[in-house]
C-alpha cells in the first residue's frame, strides 16, 4: 500500500491513488493550476490522457507477466509404486555397502550420476521446464543404473536378489509413471539441455569417448536415485506435519544425521 507524502506545497489537494502490484501511481489534483491547464487546449489534454493510459497498461503487466509456469502433479497412481520402490530403498547401505569391498566403484555414463545439483541446474537453464520432462529422464538414467549395477555382480553374490527385485520395482513404477499419461506426452520434443543428456545417456558404449565415464560407487548411485526421486515426485512423500524440501541439499544432509527411513 501506498501512503501520501507530506507536504508544505499548499497548492496539492485530495490526493487520490491507483495501486497496482509492482506499481503505484499517485494523482494529484492542484486546484490553482486547473484553469491553467484547461486553457494550454485540448492537445495538452490528449497528453495526459495518454500517459494515464500508460501507467493503467503497466499496472495490468505487472498483473500479467510475474505468473508462475504451471506443471502438471503427480498422478495419484505413481505414489502406490514409488513408496514401494522407497522401501526397498532404505535396506541400500546394507545390500550396496557392507557387500562391497572398500572403495569399490563402477563405470558409469557422467550423465548417469544424476544428483540433486543436475536438476537444480536444469531448472535454471531451461525457463519453463516442465517437471514431467525431468521424471523422464530421471527413469531413463536410472533405469540405466540398476542394469549397471547388477551387471557387475556375480550369479550368487548376496546383493544380487536384492537388487533384481529393486530393479523390477523400478520397472513396475516406470509401467506406472507411462500409463499415466497420454502417448503423445512421450513424443514431445525435449529441451536441447535435456535432449543432449538422454542423446548420452542412449548412445552405444563403445562409440562413447572415455572421458564420458566416471566412476562411482554403487551406493552413491542408489543415494542419487532415492534423493531425486523425493525431489521429482515430492508430492508422493509430502509430510502433513512438517514440510520438506526434498530437492535441497541441506535437507539430506541433515537426514544424515537421523536417516528419516531407517534400515529394518
Amino acid at each position: 500500500m501506498c501512503v501520501p507524502q507530506k507536504t508544505h506545497t499548499e497548492e496539492l489537494q485530495t490526493p487520490v491513488f491507483f495501486v497496482w502490484p509492482a506499481l503505484c501511481v499517485r494523482v494529484f489534483t492542484h486546484s490553482t493550476n486547473i484553469k491553467a491547464l484547461q486553457s494550454r487546449g485540448h492537445k495538452l489534454k490528449s497528453m495526459v490522457q495518454v500517459s494515464t493510459l500508460v501507467y493503467l497498461l503497466g499496472g495490468l503487466l505487472g498483473l500479467v507477466l510475474p505468473l508462475p509456469v504451471l506443471t502438471a502433479s503427480t498422478p495419484a497412481s505413481m505414489c502406490t509404486p514409488l513408496k514401494t520402490l522407497n522401501d526397498s530403498l532404505s535396506h541400500r547401505r546394507r545390500y550396496m555397502k557392507h557387500n562391497f569391498p572398500i572403495n569399490y566403484t563402477i563405470r558409469v555414463h557422467h550423465e548417469e550420476i544424476f544428483r540433486l545439483s543436475n536438476i537444480n541446474r536444469m531448472r535454471l537453464q531451461v525457463e519453463g521446464l516442465d517437471e514431467l520432462v525431468l521424471q523422464r529422464l530421471w527413469f531413463q538414467v536410472n533405469q540405466g543404473v540398476l542394469k549397471k549395477i547388477i551387471r557387475v555382480m556375480p550369479e550368487r553374490h548376496p546383493s544380487r536378489p536384492y537388487t533384481t527385485e529393486l530393479e523390477r520395482r523400478f520397472r513396475d513404477a516406470e509401467g506406472v509413471f507411462v500409463q499415466s499419461h497420454p502417448a503423445e506426452v512421450f513424443q514431445q520434443e525435449l529441451p536441447e539441455t535435456i535432449q543432449d543428456t538422454w542423446d548420452h545417456l542412449t548412445e552405444e558404449p563403445d562409440r562413447l569417448p572415455e572421458s564420458s565415464w566416471r566412476y562411482a560407487s554403487p551406493k552413491s548411485l542408489l543415494d542419487n536415485l532415492c534423493n531425486t526421486m523425493h525431489c521429482l515426485f515430492s508430492e508422493c512423500f509430502a509430510s502433513a506435519e512438517v514440510q520438506q524440501d526434498y530437492c535441497g541439499v541441506s535437507h539430506w544432509r541433515k537426514g544424515r544425521k537421523k536417516d528419516p527411513y531407517p534400515e529394518s
